[in-house]
């Protein structure tokens, strides 16, 4: 749900901004349910949005990597995302490994960031994490303002 009003605020701003000028900020987000994420980040892509990476961005958060072009994505040095199996929640809580959508999320994924995670050991139950110098190797840093500490691509 929270999702869901996450996306509808972002997309009642975007709709009064130029494309150029929308930028979402990631800061604390662990990723939740697939599609949510397809449709949030196709709608912020069609919006010409650029996404700042400034904290964690795990599980179907890392779809931002998919679906907004790479030249509209910067980093932080607080930047981090973390790579792990797609999973299933049970009734009783417990996580059943879902291998297709797993697959699903690793195809999207641009090919260096692939490479990154098959040389990491692939993404299984246990996470991974791209962040620091291996992060700011494949995608631009952001400029930051030294007073409020904003980020904006550069």
């Amino acid at each position: 749900m929270k999702l869901v009003k996450v996306t509808l605020v972002a997309a009642f701003m975007l709709g009064s901004m130029q494309p150029s000028d929308a930028a979402v900020r990631i800061v604390f987000d662990q990723g939740g349910r697939i599609g949510n994420y397809v449709d949030r980040f196709k709608l912020l892509r069609d919006f010409g949005a650029s996404v700042i990476i400034d904290g964690i961005c795990a599980g179907a958060c890392t779809l931002v990597l998919a679906y907004i072009p790479h030249d509209s994505i910067c980093v932080t040095p607080r930047a981090v995302f973390g790579f792990r199996v797609a999973d299933n929640p049970e009734p009783d809580g417990k996580a059943i490994p879902n291998p297709e959508a797993t697959q699903m999320l690793y195809d999207r994924y641009p090919p260096a960031v692939r490479q990154w995670i098959t040389r990491h050991g692939g993404m299984t139950a246990r996470a991974i994490y791209l962040r620091g110098r291996q992060l700011q190797a494949l995608y631009r840093s952001c400029a930051t303002d030294v007073e409020g500490g904003r980020g904006q691509p550069r």
